[in-house]
């Protein structure tokens, strides 16, 4: 694997970290109205009221526009819920890394079509034996508007099994994030998250679905999160990525730094108003 690559994974990498807490980024919470949240990888958050929060990644949004929306639902039991809707059009930065030389990750004379991602998750958040779970199951689909060549994906954890629904059409996840108060201003962040390419086999008689090469991703963060009030906070972790490719399986801690060969730790800062 060539030092361009490994640098795109490590910087994919960061921009994943997700909690919850005060700050409820992947939770069925919203953020109050009039309220935002950025980090240095992490999207900017923004209650528009008390039933709608937006939020998009800004250094990302000219080269890969993004937005997401999320919308609380009335509580189903014990669980508050919510539904969340994302987009995203990759295209323009697909085109960029379709290059010769550095930063080049897709062959240069491909031209990716227009493609919208559309994804759609239910959230269920609850306090259980005083750790903050949420649970989430979700639709991917991918929209392409032309010819898509099959040797457009960029086979890298993190990214081949979000691209590969562009080729797949359509794909599933589901999670589960723990929060929990280790000590004062302390916070444990833990996730498991799983990504589905199911694939209908034409071959097969009985018409059942069955899973295609690079059918699954398993993501997994463990994070310690010092919060500095509710306006600052700074993460320290890692990210562990396992998965299926058309090479074969493999797993790999993030993030990867190439210049040292070696992982280091994840380190995000957040603010909050």
């Amino acid at each position: 694997m060539t030092r361009p690559l490994l640098a795109f994974i490590c910087f994919v990498s960061s921009m994943m970290i997700g909690q919850q807490g005060v700050w409820d980024s992947h939770s069925a919470h919203t953020l109050p109205t009039k309220r935002w949240t950025v980090g240095v990888f992490q999207p900017l958050r923004y209650g528009i009221n008390d039933n709608l929060e937006t939020s998009f990644h800004p250094g990302w949004f000219f080269i890969m526009p993004n937005a997401s929306f999320k919308v609380p639902h009335s509580d189903l039991g014990s669980f508050k819920t919510a539904k969340r809707i994302s987009l995203i059009y990759p295209t323009p930065l697909l085109n960029m890394l379709s290059r010769e030389g550095i930063g080049g990750l897709i062959d240069p004379n491909l031209t990716i079509p227009p493609m919208l991602g559309v994804s759609g998750s239910f959230l269920f958040s609850k306090e259980v034996l005083g750790f903050n779970l949420t649970s989430k199951v979700g639709l991917d689909i991918g929209l392409v508007m032309g010819e898509l060549d099959t040797r457009s994906n960029i086979d890298l954890p993190l990214v081949y099994h979000r691209l590969e629904v562009f080729h797949n059409k359509w794909g599933l996840h589901a999670g589960l994030d723990l929060v929990r108060g280790v000590a004062k201003d302390f916070e444990l962040f833990l996730d498991l998250d799983l990504r589905l390419l199911p694939d209908f086999d034409k071959g097969n008689e009985s018409r059942e679905y069955s899973m295609r090469s690079g059918d699954y991703s398993i993501e997994h963060k463990l994070l310690v999160a010092w919060n500095r009030g509710d306006r600052f906070r700074i993460l320290v972790g890692y990210k562990l990525v396992a998965g299926d490719y058309p090479y074969g399986k493999q797993m790999r801690l993030l993030p990867y730094i190439p210049m040292l060969e070696k992982w280091i730790p994840l380190i995000e800062m957040q603010w909050a108003r």
